[in-house]
């Protein structure tokens, strides 16, 4: 009996100094039994943070063209890149991690700022609204498709009419250059500002020159502005016959289809018609109607020296670096 009771004893005497010891299993920053090991502390760190709004950045390859932008803009809509995206249809990517998708990634910014803000800038030209509508209707985003129709749509009945606007003054013409996203193409005539007589093909020579407007701004004025200059005065004085090409708003060049001949008894004004030239220049300027190429050099400029400045980063201090959304670089 005598043992027993001192056995007792000394299970108490365990027991109380444990107690005194305030042992927490879950709270403890000591005392880990086997048991309690794998039990989460006041100081665990979880190793998968609760669920949120995904800001992943996914890379893209699209025909060529490469975009950076994030999860959550890509799964906005329900659409195909909704599916791509949640793990519903398999991708394939490069060796770099680019994900690659076989279509014309000339467009892909539109589709990108309409799923970032739910709008995107109606184009004036007809074919570009096409060529945007085809690559809605592969990513099946509706909304888009929708607005897009409407507006090839209108564009197409607008064609049916040519507006040729006339001005008649500097502020006017200016006004149209600052707001017309499309080249300019302007026919400054004016004979009244003429003062010596013409030469014998002078008026033969101002029909045709008139008579080539009329046919070009008929068969472009849906890609290019065309504008009559009534009055004449510029930067050279009064003039009679000039074309004019603008691009983003600035003079590009300029075909002059006057000059003085100086005869053996008088001065006379020469109107000449250089079609070859004004056919050149037409040409020339239609070049600047689509600038998606230099603003992808130019992006791509920026997107490298981005790129430069996130692995120096990275090698000084190991913490993530996120690239700026929508970065567009041409192959």
């Amino acid at each position: 009996m005598a043992s027993n009771a001192a056995s007792l004893d000394s299970v108490k005497t365990r027991v109380s100094r444990i107690e005194s010891m305030h042992i927490s299993p879950t709270y403890s920053d000591h005392y880990t039994h086997p048991y309690y090991s794998t039990m989460p502390s006041k100081h665990t760190i979880y190793s998968t943070p609760p669920p949120v709004k995904s800001h992943k950045y996914v890379k893209l390859n699209i025909g060529g063209m490469l975009y950076v932008t994030t999860l959550d803009t890509l799964t906005r809509e329900d659409s195909m890149l909704r599916a791509m995206f949640s793990g519903r249809m398999n991708m394939d990517k490069d060796e770099e991690g680019w994900v690659l998708i076989d279509r014309d990634g000339k467009h892909f910014g539109f589709i990108l700022n309409y799923l970032r803000n739910g709008e995107i800038s109606l184009p004036e030209s007809r074919q570009l609204c096409e060529e945007i509508l085809t690559e809605a209707k592969y990513y099946l985003l509706d909304g888009l498709v929708e607005r897009l129709s409407l507006h090839c749509r209108k564009l197409l009945e607008d064609l049916s009419i040519c507006k040729v606007p006339v001005i008649s003054s500097p502020e006017e013409e200016q006004l149209l250059l600052s707001s017309s996203a499309k080249p300019v193409i302007k026919f400054l005539y004016n004979r009244n500002n003429n003062k010596y007589s013409y030469t014998n093909n002078s008026d033969e020579n101002f029909l045709r020159n008139i008579e080539l407007f009329d046919k070009l701004s008929l068969r472009f004025c849906g890609r290019v502005l065309f504008i009559k200059d009534v009055v004449g005065h510029s930067a050279h004085g009064a003039e009679i016959c000039c074309w004019s090409f603008y691009g983003h708003g600035k003079k590009v060049s300029e075909v002059e289809c006057e000059s003085i001949s100086y005869g053996t008894e008088k001065k006379q004004t020469k109107i000449e018609f250089p079609e070859a030239r004004i056919l050149e220049e037409t040409l020339n300027i239609m070049l600047y109607e689509d600038n998606v190429q230099e603003i992808s050099r130019t992006r791509a400029a920026n997107l490298r020296a981005a790129n430069r400045a996130a692995r120096a980063a990275a090698v000084r201090e190991p913490e993530p670096v996120i690239i700026d959304d929508d970065l567009l670089v041409s192959s």
